[in-house]
């Protein structure tokens, strides 16, 4: 599978643009602030119907526009897939295969893998259990559309109950039966997430674990804890027990929402004493076990998404890639380098079709 071309109309600095690709390697270069990650956030938006950047699909239109559309061909040996993500302000997306609706746009998650590497990364790592949340629950979200449907009802509940509480405070009064009505298919949902993050992290640690040895040269041990307030004993009692604590800080404040995945390298934290070096290889093999674990549960290779990451990489570590490039690792890949003469000089002598685009050249 591989992405054969792309249509962007008003999507963000793009008014209009076409461009066809090569399945391979696709070097994407121009100076900074021409719209190079723009172009890979577009093709992440066509896989993924949302943006990598922002939560908020509206600033992915053009300023001076009143909506947005992405066309994308994508390319199989069954034939090829015409995918529309469309948006117009005030309004909710669409998004269309093959020129129709899906039921539900969850649907379409997952059905076209896609994996991003850029230079923000190492958030994951050094901020808070929010965005470890949201890396994995990315990850398992195009593997397991049931998870991702689990996923998408728990938050919806926890708004609600979350709203709910809020309510109670600002009224002055309390329904318990009310309350359970949010609580007990909260507790529910929880527990399916906790069981199948278990069952997740189980799979990709192994994975994990070796791309960060060839990474690092195996000199030294990491390891990747899931931490769950659920893994105790009778979270249902647990949490109906925490109610009044929930009622007083007007929040729920126990749950799936709260799970954290711990980094450690020889058995300290990652966070506080890993090594800039280390902290790079532990994200770069983050990404590359989800690309692995993608690939071997889809039965096809992710699309590959390299943004700037050149100019945040040693030689050694740009050198593993671009050789994951060639052994057919890696399907089709996206690159985006600001220094075109550089891109050049490390993919000269790869034996893969490559393909430049001059963003400067379409502006």
């Amino acid at each position: 599978m591989y992405l054969q071309k792309i249509s962007l109309t008003n999507f963000k600095s793009y008014e209009s643009e076409n461009f066809q690709f090569s399945e391979r390697v696709n070097c994407v270069v121009g100076e900074n602030g021409c719209g190079k990650t723009n172009l890979l956030d577009a093709i992440y938006f066509l896989a993924l119907t949302k943006s990598s950047i922002s939560n908020q699909d509206a600033l992915s239109i053009g300023h001076e526009a009143d909506y947005m559309i992405i066309e994308g061909e994508f390319k199989a040996s069954l034939g090829a897939t015409l995918i529309t993500c469309s948006l117009q302000r005030g309004q909710k997306k669409a998004v269309l295969h093959d020129k129709k609706h899906y039921e539900k746009i969850s649907d379409h998650i997952g059905r076209y893998p896609v994996v991003l590497m850029a230079p923000n990364d190492s958030d994951i790592i050094r901020e808070g259990s929010e965005e470890r949340r949201k890396f994995f629950d990315g990850v398992m979200a195009q593997l397991d559309s049931q998870y991702l449907e689990n996923l998408l009802n728990y938050n919806r509940l926890l708004a609600q109950r979350n709203s709910l509480l809020k309510q109670f405070a600002e009224r002055n009064y309390y329904d318990e039966d009310l309350l359970d009505v949010y609580s007990e298919p909260l507790v529910e949902y929880s527990l399916k997430l906790y069981e199948a993050r278990n069952q997740f992290i189980t799979k990709y640690f192994p994975i994990f674990k070796k791309h960060y040895a060839n990474l690092s040269d195996n000199r030294e041990e990491v390891s990747l804890i899931y931490e769950s307030e659920l893994s105790g004993n009778d979270f249902r009692t647990v949490f109906q027990q925490n109610r009044r604590r929930d009622l007083a800080a007007q929040r729920t404040t126990m749950g799936s929402h709260k799970d954290d995945f711990i980094f450690e390298i020889n058995s300290f934290a990652l966070k506080k004493f890993g090594s800039q070096g280390q902290q790079k290889s532990f994200s770069i093999a983050l990404k590359l076990a989800q690309f692995e674990m993608l690939a071997l549960e889809k039965g096809k290779q992710p699309l590959l998404l390299l943004d700037d990451i050149f100019d945040k990489l040693d030689d050694r570590r740009i050198q593993q890639l671009l050789n994951m490039m060639v052994d057919g690792t890696f399907g089709q890949v996206f690159v985006t380098d600001a220094r075109p003469e550089r891109t050049r000089q490390l993919l000269e002598n790869l034996k893969v079709e490559v393909k430049y685009f001059n963003i400067g050249a379409y502006r």
